[in-house]
Formats: structure tokens, C-alpha cells, sequence
């Protein structure tokens, strides 16, 4: 079950030519791909890209009446290997996951590929996770372009050039014989706009074809003395072909407002940042909103190989360049400085001395930039003009500042703002299973406890501080690998979801513990999907799914591949049980490595499922029975343990009704979904009797109705029974 569902979407991937497409970066992607013949798909789901995952597993319908076939991949690694269909025969392959983790789990794949090339087209799509967004280490897919030498589209982030991208990429591919990288960045991804279609084209040469009809040539194979040949073909054949191509189909794009006196400068950026360097000219009165600038722009679609040709016309009499290049180390600064000096053009480039070195392009940080490069080449085109804050110099900027009020409300306002490290949702299951460890460390001590990537990751922030690394996707028991001596009976604590255990955790993880006979623990979250991705399901899943095989227990794979200790708590919400079973893992005497498969579905993904259907069975006038928490303020002590404990978002502080008390009492609030844990706490961790459990009955019945009359009269009795006394203690 994915986070969103796309099946009305999808019919648009039915346009055919001339008809007009409107709707969402990632369905024009799907609908290019079937626009240029692919004839297959895979990839693994990661931001920015997960929904053209989400897309194709809806289109899968689509996709079959065309031939075209479509996996979800174990992992960026086996998705870019899927590429090697297109090596040997004339078949349009794609393949998607998300950077630079996924890059960099796929390169051994990806270097094989492009060192023995390709017939057929070969193109990766990558989601560009870098910036403010995301969640990942700061790294570009550019170095992996340039290692491996595979050529890098960033289109501007429209619609028509998306997917001219998409079908050029191909073209690309085949005429160089080299995998192309497409990358998308996360406001690509989501851009929405029009373009006109083509009618989708089923492949000519078919997967059965090359099943029944197998080719090979064994110049393609990475074997010595081929591969050595291969890195000559590279310089060339290929990158004199990917040149060639390039100029002829104009992928690079030159914008400027012919007649104008400022051609002495220009600017040059990436394709992707080309909507933020236009409105930022747009903002200084250089530009309209139509993409008519009054300063020559060199849009690079095409990021590598740069094209020394088109650079040496751009940069020739100009004075100076800057160059809009996101992201850091500083490639393509580096490379145009090292060509233009060969050529002998002295044109100044500046870049990472106008704009930061590392961090995301924003329109504000671009605005800043491209106004100290006018100030410097055009100083007059800028006099006079009301520009914006950002765009003024430091001290005309804070003059601004202190004549805004607002500018200074928001910077004290910011001051008094609380940080809110991200957590868990509301129920999550994963929640109880931090909250039965902080209690173990209550009886045995802290323990060293090695993380990983997935929602779990959330334990090492507040409230419960647990967590000392983490390396990578499914890396979390091999990153607790060294720790494996006799010298001590302590153990540590390695931590793993279910996407990451099917994605190389078992491998890299559980094998890598067993031949080493690891006396340690992994505890595997199975909340029923790859969570953090956006649900989508794994081998493990428990729902049916008809395109894909689900079922497959955790802890019988962790069996089959040696481990003798393995238990499965079936459900995470009962903390008594999660509490006992991680005492019983770290202290047994029994050897060898244990496994603890903490079970509860996704409660984000259950909301998705069941709030459809409760909402349907009120509105049908059926009898619903929904369960809420809550807390009795004249019992809370305002110790808030159980906060401190649980961390759920729904349990919070508020005033003490006692007017002689006055710490904040907890109280649960809307957002309850009723899993039960708060009261779970309270008595696994012999806190307060002040939780509750309410019952919300939708559509009563007479009965349902009677018991309330009857409680409300019997509870009434009893608390003026209380009052009387009180008033007879008082007089």
C-alpha cells in the first residue's frame, strides 16, 4: 500500500498525439518513457522519486498492453543491473532510485555498465536529494557522472523539457552507446504544467525477442584485455559521438535578448536552476516572466560532458561569466576554468566566490548572488530600481530591516521558537519498542546501539536518545561488527526496518554475523512495509499483493541462514512482551547471534486503510466502536514520565485545573489514534494510574444508549457522594 494511490492519474499515460497532458512532474516522466518505446522498467523507491515507483506500479495495466516490463527492484544495485539487457540487444531500459545513497549502492553496477556500453538505450533516472529537504548526507550525483563517465542530463524544471529529456536521453544513449543519467531534482519531480503528447510506442524489438534470439560479444564483457580497450573507446568513440549529438539536437540552450548592450557578461547554470536565475532577474527588472532576459543565458541540459565548443562562443568577448553551479565540490567551475585558459579566452569565471560553496540554491541565496555579479559587470542597470531586500548590499539591506517591522518580529519571534526534532507519527508502532529499551536500560545499563536508515532513525533524537551511528540502508547490524570480543558478557544492540533487511540486511548483516558467530543482538522493525519510502510493500508485507510475492516470514530467512536464537513479537504495542524478550536476548546464556522481529503494521499506512472504511460504515448508519485515551487531570501528578517515555505527539502538557497546583498536567489530545501505548507505559513502567480508555460509539444502538443513562446516573451518584463528604470535612 503506497502513500498515495495514482490510478486515475495513470489514464492520462493514454493520450495520444497531439492531445494536451496536464498533471505532475512524474507522470510526464512515466508517460516520456512510454512515448520513446522503453521496454522495461525497475528501480528502487526513494525521495524525491518514490511516486514514479507509485506511478508505474499503477500503470502496471498500461505497461503490460504495451509489452513493457516493470519490477520493483531488491535494491539500487539490482535495478541498475537490470540495465544489462540493453548491453547486447537494441532495448530502451530505464531504471529509478534516489541519490546519492542509491548511487552509491549502485555504482558497482553502474561502473560495469558504462565500461562495456551499451546498444540498446539505457537510462537512469535519479531524484536529486539534495538541499534543506532532504534527508540524506550532502553528496552530488555529478562525481558518479564524471567516475564512471556517464553522461548527465538536469532539464529545466518544466514539463516539455522533462520530457524532452526523457526521450533525448534514450537517443543519446544509442548514439554513443553509453548509459545516460537523467537527475531530477525534488521540485522537478512535483512541477506541474502542460505539454503536447505523442501516442505511446511499443517497443520493435521485444524482450521475447531477445529471449528467443540471444546475442553476445565478448568486447562488451568487463574481462582484461577488453576492459582495457573499453576505457580507450570511451575518450574516442563514445565522448566524440555524445559530443556530436549534443550540438546537433541543440540540448544545451543559449536565451538572450538580441540587440542588448549586455554582452559583455552573461550567466551559465545548471538546466535545473534555470526557473531560479530567471525569476531572480525577473526580481531586478533584467528578465520577464516569459523567459525573455536582458542578460545572455547558457543553460547547461547537459551538465556532462560540458561541450568546450558552445562554452568558447558563450564566454568569447566577454568579460566576465557567472556560473549557478548548486552544490559542492565545485565541478563544473573547475572544468570551465580549466578549458577556457587552454582556448587562451580570458574570461573571468566567477561562481563559489558570488554564491555559498555548499548547500541548496534557494530563489533568496540565487537573488543574492546574480545581484552581486550585476552590481560588479552592469552597476547602472540595477540604479534606481526598488529592489528587494536580499538583492541590496549589507548596509542598505539592514536599514531596510530597521524600518520593517515585521523583518524584526519574525527574527524575535524565531528566537523564542522551540526546535522540534522530526519523530515518530502518532501510534507508531515502532515507538513502544524504543520506550521497552529505555526501560531495559533502566535494569542491565546503556548498551551500545548501532542504527540504520528508516523511520527507527527517529530514536536517536528526543525523548529517547538512543543510538550511536548509523552507516546506510541495511547496514545496521554490520555497523555494529567490530564489537564482537569475549572479554565482556555485555551486548550490543544493532537496529534494522524491513525495507532494509530485504534490501541487503540479510546479507550484509545477519550472513556477515553468523560466519563470524556474533554474539550480539539485531532487533528487525517489521512494520509490514518500507515505511520509510512511503509504504510500499516488501517480501514481508502482510497484505495480498497481486503483482508481487508477499509472506515471506523475517524470521524464517534469518533462520535459513544460520541463526539459532530468533524470536517474533507479533505485536510491539504490548510492552510488557517487548520489554521481556530484549531481557531475555541480553542476557541469555545461549551463543551465537540473536534476532528479536519486532511485528506491528504501520500505523500511518493502517490510518490510510481504515479511515476510508470506518468513514463509509458511519455514513452507512453502522454501529462503529473507535477507542481513545485520555487522562484524568484530578490523578495526573505532573511528572509527565509517561511523556518522557512514549514521546508520542498526541500526549502533550496543559494548564492544571487545580488552582493549588501549579505544574502542567498531560492530557491527550485530537490527534489520538487509540493504540494504547500511553497506558501501556504507565503500567509496564509502574508510573500513575491516570489513563483511561474511552469508548466513541458511533450510530448506538438502544442498548448502547441505556448503558450510558445508566453509568452517567450510577457515576453522577457516586461524585455527589464525594461532594457531600467534602462538604461535611470542610464544615
Amino acid at each position: 500500500m503506497a502513500e498515495r494511490s495514482f490510478t486515475q492519474e495513470v489514464e492520462k499515460l493514454r493520450l495520444g498525439d497531439g492531445d494536451e497532458f496536464r498533471g505532475e512532474g512524474i507522470l510526464a516522466v512515466t508517460k516520456a518513457l512510454l512515448q520513446a518505446g522503453v521496454s522495461y522498467v525497475a528501480g528502487y523507491q526513494g525521495a524525491p522519486i518514490s511516486h514514479l515507483m507509485d506511478v508505474l506500479t499503477d500503470a502496471n495495466d498500461i505497461l503490460a498492453e504495451l509489452g513493457v516490463h516493470f519490477e520493483h527492484s531488491a535494491s539500487e544495485a539490482t535495478a541498475t543491473a537490470t540495465l544489462a539487457a540493453s548491453v547486447n540487444y537494441p532495448l530502451r531500459g530505464a531504471v529509478t532510485f534516489k541519490s546519492t545513497v542509491g548511487t552509491n549502492v549502485a555504482s558497482d553496477a553502474l561502473a560495469n555498465l558504462a565500461s562495456g556500453g551499451v546498444t540498446g538505450g539505457a537510462l537512469l533516472i535519479v531524484g536529486e536529494d539534495y538541499g534543506e529537504g532532504s534527508s540524506i548526507m550532502q553528496e552530488r550525483s555529478h562525481a558518479f557522472a564524471m567516475k564512471s563517465q556517464v553522461w548527465l542530463i538536469d532539464p529545466r524544471p518544466n514539463l516539455e523539457s522533462i520530457v524532452r529529456a526523457v526521450e533525448m536521453g534514450f537517443e543519446l544513449s544509442e548514439a554513443s552507446r553509453t548509459p545516460v543519467m537523467l537527475e531530477l531534482r525534488i521540485r522537478a519531480c512535483h512541477v506541474h504544467g502542460r505539454f503536447a503528447t505523442k501516442a505511446n510506442k511499443r517497443p520493435g524489438f521485444t524482450l521475447k525477442d531477445a529471449m528467443e534470439n540471444p546475442q553476445r560479444d565478448t568486447s562488451r564483457v568487463v574481462l582484461p584485455p577488453a576492459s582495457y580497450a573499453q576505457e580507450i573507446e570511451k575518450i574516442t568513440e563514445r565522448w566524440p559521438a555524445a559530443v556530436k549529438f549534443i550540438q546537433a539536437h541543440q540540448v544545451n540552450e543559449f536565451f538572450a535578448n538580441d540587440g542588448d548592450d549586455a554582452k559583455d557578461f552573461g550567466i551559465v547554470m545548471q538546466g535545473g536552476l534555470y526557473n531560479s536565475v530567471l525569476r531572480a532577474l525577473e526580481m531586478l527588472g533584467l528578465a520577464d516572466a516569459f523567459g525573455q532576459s536582458q542578460v545572455p543565458l547558457y543553460v547547461l541540459n547537459i551538465t556532462y560532458p560540458l561541450i568546450d565548443g558552445e562554452f568558447r562562443r558563450f564566454c568569447g568577448g566577454k568579460r566576465g561569466i557567472l556560473l549557478v553551479e548548486e552544490g559542492q565540490p565545485d565541478f563544473i567551475e573547475q572544468n570551465v576554468n580549466s578549458l577556457l585558459r587552454k582556448a587562451d579566452i580570458q574570461t573571468r569565471v566567477h561562481g563559489k566566490d558570488m554564491l555559498p560553496m555548499a548547500g541548496e540554491y534557494t530563489g533568496g541565496v540565487v537573488l543574492k548572488g546574480v545581484a552581486r555579479f550585476i552590481e560588479m559587470y552592469a552597476p547602472q542597470r540595477l540604479e534606481g530600481r526598488d529592489l528587494p531586500a536580499a538583492a541590496q548590499k549589507a548596509s542598505a539591506g539592514l536599514a531596510v530591516m530597521a524600518d520593517n517591522p515585521k523583518a524584526f518580529a519574525i527574527q524575535a519571534a524565531s528566537n523564542e521558537v522551540q526546535g522540534r526534532p522530526p519523530s515518530f507519527c502518532t501510534g507508531c508502532p515502532e515507538r513502544p519498542i524504543f520506550t521497552a529499551m529505555k526501560l531495559i536500560e533502566r535494569e542491565l545499563g546503556k548498551h551500545h546501539i548501532s542504527c540504520d536508515i528508516g523511520c527507527h532513525l527517529f530514536s536517536v533524537l528526543p525523548p529517547f536518545n538512543l543510538g550511536a551511528t548509523t552507516m546506510g540502508y541495511g547496514l545496521g547490524w554490520a555497523g555494529a561488527s567490530a564489537f564482537n570480543t569475549g572479554e565482556t558478557q555485555k551486548r550490543t544492540i544493532s537496529m534494522m526496518g524491513d525495507g532494509g533487511f530485504w534490501h541487503n540486511g540479510l546479507t550484509s548483516g545477519v550472513g556477515n554475523a553468523v560466519f563470524n558467530q556474533t554474539n550480539n543482538l539485531l532487533l528487525v522493525v517489521d512494520n509490514g512495509y518500507s515505511a520509510a519510502t512511503g509504504g510500499q510493500d516488501v517480501l514481508s508485507s502482510k497484505a495480498v499483493n497481486a503483482l508481487r510475492s508477499t509472506n515471506n516470514p523475517i524470521e524464517k530467512a534469518v533462520r535459513g541462514v544460520g541463526v539459532k536464537w530468533a524470536r517474533t513479537v507479533t505485536n510491539t504495542y504490548s510492552l510488557t512482551q517487548m520489554r521481556d524478550v530484549l531481557r531475555e536476548a541480553l542476557t541469555t546464556k545461549d551463543k551465537g547471534p540473536k534476532v528479536i522481529v519486532a511485528q506491528s503494521e504501520c500505523q500511518l499506512n493502517r490510518q490510510r486503510r481504515i479511515k476510508p472504511q470506518i468513514k463509509k460504515r458511519i455514513a452507512g448508519g453502522e454501529r462503529v466502536v473507535r477507542e481513545r485515551f485520555g487522562i484524568d487531570p484530578d490523578t495526573c501528578t505532573g511528572d509527565h514520565s509517561c511523556i518522557r517515555l512514549s514521546g508520542c505527539p498526541s500526549l502533550t502538557i496543559k494548564a492544571n485545573p487545580d488552582p493549588l497546583r501549579r505544574d502542567p498536567i498531560a492530557t491527550v489530545i485530537d490527534s489520538c489514534v487509540g493504540c494504547g501505548l500511553c497506558g501501556e507505559v504507565a503500567h509496564a513502567a509502574v508510573l500513575c494510574p491516570s489513563f483511561y480508555r474511552a469508548e466513541i460509539i458511533h450510530n448506538p444502538t438502544a442498548w448502547d444508549r441505556f448503558k450510558l443513562r445508566l453509568r452517567t446516573k450510577v457515576i453522577g451518584w457516586l461524585q455527589n457522594r464525594i461532594e457531600r463528604r467534602l462538604e461535611g470535612i470542610a464544615a
